[in-house]
């Protein structure tokens, strides 16, 4: 029989190590890898987590960088890149970074082999994160009560497997509440769409279309087909942030500090201001005020971020961080931030759709594969 490797990403932020804390707690019977992709920038804090992790763990968290130390002319991993490769910063229309110090590595440690990829999407996130391409890799998503991928979901619902749920019922002698099975026989239409689908019968029986959707498994190419058992079946866990931060702290692993909050204060309006998420100190993707943050609590670093700009390439699209640095302009920042925020508080009083919908955290927009 083929083995399936179960795999977990550590990115150095919350959710990947609480995951990791989660899956240990309540899936002892999984033999987990832990794998991580350094870039050689990440925060101090960031490796102090991973550290505290492989202590409670009890196992190795494998390192995963682009090249083998010996091939890398001694620059780090992001360093190695831009000096011997592109020579221009990443951005937004151009990340090189994700591409190489993410993907490529992960998938060059995974090779060929049938994959169970964990990921650590909230309950409360409307994302699907990273999600490969690759046909040997499935994503399965612990903390939602929908544990399947989007790409499983269509076709595990789709009306063409209308007959394989029924012949499986049938030869089986599956008893099923009268509600469940007339949602499941339900086709899909205009009116009742997939996400649709999926949301009422996980409302009405997480168990049961677990279930279901792991036998129509069998029939695929997914690594899962070649599964007997699947512990995650009867999982009907729906994880928000306060349960991550809450897993952390009671774990000893502990919160990593730059998620501690910081108080300032600008024009006698007083706010605060921390880092959102892991990843490089100078990620493009951060907000102006994580800029500010780094600029006021991590100023060596800023130093070294605001080193690489040059030759026209810069972190941010509109400015320079010398000119993000300025009193005038690092004032303004916070002023908008401290609107945004009201702003935000404001809309969670409102019971408007177009409010809710607006209605995010920006620590849920960024690039999904560094987070995985």
């Amino acid at each position: 029989m083929i083995k399936v490797r179960h795999l977990l990403g550590i990115s150095g932020g919350k959710d990947s190590a609480a995951l990791a804390i989660y899956m240990k707690n309540k899936y002892p019977d999984l033999d987990i890898e832990y794998y991580t992709t350094d870039t050689g920038k990440e925060l101090d804090e960031t490796y102090e987590l991973i550290s505290n992790l492989e202590i409670f763990l009890g196992k190795k968290i494998i390192k995963l960088t682009v090249t083998e130390d010996e091939e890398n002319h001694g620059y780090d991993p992001f360093d190695y890149l831009l000096q011997l490769k592109y020579q221009y910063l990443p951005s937004t229309q151009a990340r090189w970074c994700t591409q190489n110090l993410k993907l490529v590595p992960f998938e060059k440690f995974v090779g060929n082999d049938p994959v169970i990829s964990y990921v650590g999407i909230r309950g409360d996130e409307n994302r699907e994160g990273y999600i490969s391409r690759k046909p040997n890799i499935q994503s399965i998503f612990p903390f939602r009560t929908n544990i399947w991928s989007e790409d499983v979901i269509t076709k595990a619902l789709s009306n063409s497997t209308l007959p394989f749920y029924q012949k499986l019922i049938t030869d089986n002698n599956i008893s099923l509440e009268s509600d469940f099975t007339e949602a499941l026989f339900q086709p899909i239409s205009l009116k009742f769409s997939v996400k649709k689908k999926m949301d009422f019968l996980l409302y009405l029986s997480t168990t049961s279309v677990n279930k279901l959707i792991f036998e129509y498994l069998k029939t695929t190419n997914y690594p899962l087909a070649s599964e007997s058992t699947f512990s995650l079946l009867e999982n009907e866990d729906n994880l928000v942030k306060d349960d991550i931060f809450r897993i952390l702290r009671e774990s000893g692993v502990g919160v990593p500090k730059y998620y501690d909050k910081v108080p300032f204060e600008i024009n006698g309006k007083k706010g605060e201001y921390s880092r959102s998420r892991s990843g490089c100190f100078f990620c493009f993707f951060q907000q102006k005020i994580e800029w500010v943050w780094l600029f006021e609590q991590h100023p060596d670093l800023f130093e070294k971020a605001k080193a690489y700009e040059k030759d026209g390439y810069n972190w941010n699209e509109h400015e320079t961080l010398i000119e993000l640095a300025r009193p005038d302009r690092v004032a303004r920042i916070k002023e908008d931030y401290l609107k945004k925020e009201e702003a935000k508080s404001n809309r969670k009083k409102s019971n408007k759709l177009l409010d809710i919908l607006e209605d995010f955290d920006d620590d849920e927009i960024g690039c999904a594969a560094c987070f995985i």
